[in-house]
């Protein structure tokens, strides 16, 4: 039988490759999701159209404090995290513009 210290070793070490794959899925999607928003942002540009778009974004912020809840991620973190995208997309939407 393992003691309780070498068991705790073991899944802290479980918990943490799982939180690293994790974090690898988290920046490989960023990285797409940017892909395209970088998309979006020329064409914007090559069409004179806003870099923001409130209501698309309000709409967006509603479906993902909708999808934090059924996952049981604290919708305002999903919140604050949206936005902190939203705003960097903005920023790369306005440096097409210019």
């Amino acid at each position: 039988m393992t003691d309780p210290v070498t068991r705790a070793a073991e899944l802290l070490k479980d918990h943490r490759e799982s939180i690293d794959r994790l974090d690898s899925i988290l920046v490989y999607t960023l990285g797409e999701r940017f892909k395209h928003t970088q998309a979006v942002g020329v064409l914007k540009a090559e069409h004179d159209l806003p870099a923001s778009d409130p209501a698309r974004e309000a709409k967006q912020i509603a479906r993902l404090e909708e999808l934090a809840d059924k996952a049981n991620l604290d919708p305002e973190f999903a919140k604050k995290f949206l936005n902190f995208i939203i705003q960097e997309v903005i920023h790369h939407h306005k440096k097409h513009q210019k």
